[in-house]
């Protein structure tokens, strides 16, 4: 077997979320931008020989059937044929539930590691299409950089965003996307915007009614985080933001954070962590258990 190589796992932000209409099948279109961070989970990666796909670290509440990652793995190996395997390890920063992306984003990391590891040779593109099988975020993960998001989020434009740190708190809520989008007063006709209406700031989260109302807690850490900035939830929550221009503009509220709730800031990237990994990787560089 080869050795255990470790992969970043990105969070992402929805910096606004707008829900245009119902689609036949039931799914919403959207439109968000996404804002992907130097902050998340960690993947670790062995090939095998034998063709065995095994997850060597538990999730708690998630059966391996149902992990991302171990499901990518298997998607990866049945696209491309090869007789490989792989050992998956996920140390998990990112909370369930919490709107950051956590387990798509571990889906596309171990998608573009294995297609690496493996020499399987799949373009960006061939494994966007898979990770879209998998989740609706997973392709902006493998795309690695921040985007504008249309469809279900899978049509992604890139798009250039000003340089800023996030304060991210978490209350501690996970909350139900599905009762979110099934919610009766959820906003379902937002008309389209575009990107001058984003960086003006008329944007805003469609979900967030829904969720102040039936998670108070959620209600609370944005009223809080609302001190600094403006303040948003990620997704369909619970995890919020605010924005800052500076590191150590967002570390002084960070350290004033309510013991009851977590989080951490973290610095919004425009090219993922993962592919500077990849880069170092076919370089021939640092193929360690640490991933220094």
């Amino acid at each position: 077997m080869s050795e255990w190589v470790l992969w970043p796992s990105p969070a992402k932000l929805n910096l606004f979320l707008h829900i245009r209409g119902r689609r036949p099948d039931g799914y919403h279109d959207l439109e968000t931008v996404f804002q992907l961070l130097d902050y998340g989970d960690g993947v670790e990666v062995r090939s095998r020989p034998d063709g065995v796909i095994r997850r060597l670290r538990d999730l708690p509440g998630v059966s391996e059937d149902a992990d991302l990652a171990v499901r990518a793995a298997r998607r990866l190996q049945a696209a491309c044929g090869t007789s490989h395997g792989a050992d998956l390890r996920v140390t998990k920063r990112l909370p369930a539930g919490g709107g950051l992306g956590g387990g798509s984003s571990n889906a596309a990391t171990v998608l573009v590691a294995l297609n690496a590891v493996w020499g399987a040779g799949l373009s960006v593109d061939e494994l966007a299409e898979l990770g879209l099988e998998l989740g609706a975020d997973v392709p902006v993960f493998v795309h690695g950089c921040s985007a504008w998001g249309g469809g279900v989020g899978e049509r992604l434009q890139p798009v250039e965003l000003p340089p800023a740190w996030y304060l991210v708190v978490d209350p501690g809520v996970r909350i139900s996307t599905a009762e979110v989008f099934a919610a009766p007063e959820l906003t379902r006709d937002t008309p389209p915007s575009t990107i001058a209406a984003f960086r003006a700031g008329r944007v805003r989260n469609d979900c967030e009614p829904v969720v102040r109302s039936r998670w108070p807690s959620v209600s609370e850490a944005l009223s809080w985080l609302s001190r600094f900035g403006p303040a948003r939830m990620s997704g369909t929550g619970g995890c919020c933001f605010a924005v800052f221009a500076t590191e150590e503009a967002a570390q002084a509220a960070f350290r004033r954070l309510p013991e009851a709730w977590s989080g951490f800031v973290a610095r919004g990237v425009a090219r993922s962590p993962l592919y500077e990994r990849l880069s170092r990787w076919l370089d021939g560089g640092a193929r360690s258990s640490t991933g220094a």
